[in-house]
């Protein structure tokens, strides 16, 4: 099962060397690689047997519920040290305890950071055939656990079973991208113009050394594999430093990537508080690299303090505020399913997720009354793990304190709550942190509840009078990761994307207003404050911010 205690834990088992890996892909297994994933967030549709299947697993998860786990440096599980763990209890009934984390401490990060220094030199020098080997490997491992994955996110992030079992199949698909992506290229190298006789150029992309990776915890597989992967693809040792509320499922990560053949030291998971482990990846001149995935404050911290001797990468991803525009040409049915499917999935706990509303003034009447109608028998608020539910809990007390003063302010304010603002203490929910998906209207445009991010089930509806107004209004805040539009007119659909400021954009979509990216169907990332990088994951520039390129002139004899 896990490395954890009850019972004492054993060191893991990982290769020695990447050459004595035994992680290369049988034939049966790449031909799993090319396959079209079973679920996405667009596909949540789940047989009998699946459903029988997840039952089952979180059967066995609850069996593991308080369990004491470890940390991963070199290969070894390590415990706390004198003892200093940390507790985590379910969002969804926090009379649950997930499990116990070491507290980890500079010292654990010091110690992982070196550890991956001597493991990045072997890793990086192995051929990109023999990464992309394992790497393929534990994707295939992942999906072949992905129902233990479900259940732990069940319980450890209160994260509905189909928006579960997606993200773990999402994680794979990430891995499998960047895995075809360096294969595509050759591993990036380019032979460029002979400069005279006997001589030759070529463009090579290297590994840094060392990269921290930070992870938040409402993905907490597959945005820690997205960046975790990149960074070993391309050659580099990772230090991990998970979510404090999700270590369970970083651990799920490391057990992949353990048995898939990962080297002693090329990945190291320390769980801890972001003062002491955050803050030392940060310090450390033996790091080469951050992704960061998170808040504004956080990334734009380590974005301007990372660096101190010379300029070195920071990978990060922001958050949003994103808005959906509906024009008095929009289908509204699909709209209102689009716009609360974007608010409430995951409890609005998204950087992609829905909060802003502007709407044509003729339909908005219209419009609003569909999405309450949908809303109320749609959305339903309940424990995780049922089938039913289709919104789960929030994170814990400090996001329920966001959502209240957001239903507080817009009263204050002057605004109407369209629907919910209540709190869900039914049955056994009054354990966990539930709350109304909810509706407000009547602020005004630059009321804060249309600039801060809230990471929380809330939106806000605003009308315009163009669709030029609506725009200007849209684009008034600091970040720009997703945003969509709803109309059946191509003109407006067009005059939406050549002026939304947006690095992820969709029109029309069911499934989602501006949430459901997808690996090799669409790539995800932001403008402004939403990233640093101004590529997208998921897409064909992205991976090569993990290596940095060197130019060889070559004189043959």
């Amino acid at each position: 099962m896990v490395a954890r205690t009850k019972k004492s834990a054993k060191p893991a088992k990982v290769s020695k060397t990447v050459k004595k890996s035994k992680a290369a892909p049988t034939k049966k297994s790449a031909a799993k690689t090319s396959a079209a994933p079973r679920f996405t967030y667009s596909n949540l549709t789940f047989s009998e047997q699946d459903h029988t299947t997840y039952d089952a697993a979180i059967g066995h998860f609850r069996e593991d519920l308080g369990a004491h786990y470890k940390n991963i440096i070199n290969g070894v599980a390590l415990d706390a040290r004198g003892g200093n763990e940390q507790a985590h209890a379910s969002p969804a009934d926090t009379r649950l305890v997930v499990s116990y984390f070491p507290k980890g401490t500079k010292e654990d990060t010091l110690e992982a950071i070196r550890a991956a220094r001597l493991a990045s030199n072997e890793w990086g020098r192995a051929s990109y055939k023999e990464r992309i080997a394992i790497m393929r490997r534990a994707a295939d491992l992942m999906v072949e656990r992905g129902w233990k994955a479900a259940a732990i996110m069940a319980y450890e992030v209160g994260k509905p079973r189909g928006e579960s079992i997606a993200e773990v199949y999402e994680a794979a698909e990430i891995i499998r991208y960047n895995c075809d992506a360096i294969e595509r290229a050759k591993g990036f190298v380019y032979e460029l113009e002979a400069p005279g006789k006997g001589q030759r150029t070529r463009s090579v992309l290297l590994p840094y050394g060392v990269f921290g990776v930070i992870s938040p915890w409402n993905f907490p597989i597959a945005l820690l594999t997205g960046m975790t992967s990149c960074a070993l693809i391309g050659g580099n040792a990772v230090v991990a430093k998970p979510a404090s509320e999700s270590p369970v499922s970083a651990y799920f990560l490391w057990e992949c990537l353990r048995d898939a053949g990962i080297p002693t030291g090329a990945f190291n998971l320390v769980a801890g508080p972001g003062s002491q482990v955050g803050e030392t990846i940060r310090q450390s001149e033996m790091v080469d690299g951050i992704a960061f995935t998170g808040s504004f404050d956080v990334g734009m911290h380590l974005y301007k303090n990372f660096a101190t001797r010379y300029p070195k990468p920071v990978i990060a991803e922001m958050g949003g505020k994103n808005p959906v525009i509906i024009t008095e040409n929009a289908d509204l049915d699909i709209a209102a399913e689009g716009t609360a499917r974007g608010a409430f999935g995951f409890s609005g706990q998204k950087c992609s997720a829905t909060s802003r509303v502007y709407i044509h003034k003729s339909v908005k009447g219209d419009f609003i009354d569909r999405l309450v109608d949908y809303t109320a028998n749609r959305v339903r608020v309940g424990f995780p793990t049922e089938r039913a539910t289709f919104m789960g809990p929030v994170m814990n007390q400090s996001a329920v304190d966001t959502w209240q003063q957001a239903v507080n302010d817009t009263l204050a304010s002057g605004g109407r709550i369209v629907y919910g603002g209540n709190r869900v203490n039914d049955g056994d929910l009054q354990y966990g942190y539930y709350v109304q998906p909810t509706i407000v209207d009547s602020l005004t445009p630059d009321h804060r509840l249309f600039q801060d991010e809230l990471f929380v089930p809330f939106i806000a509806v605003q009308e315009f009078d163009s669709l030029e107004e609506g725009m200007v209004m849209a684009n008034e805040v600091q970040f720009g990761l997703t945003a969509g539009i709803y109309s059946q007119d191509k003109r407006e659909v067009e005059y939406f994307y050549d002026n939304i400021q947006a690095g992820v954009t969709y029109s029309n979509r069911r499934a989602g207003a501006t949430t459901g990216a997808w690996p090799q169907n669409n790539t995800f990332g932001g403008w402004k404050g939403s990233g640093s990088t101004g590529h997208n994951a998921f897409g064909p520039h992205y991976l090569q911010h993990f290596m940095r390129e060197q130019s060889r002139w070559i004189v043959e004899e």
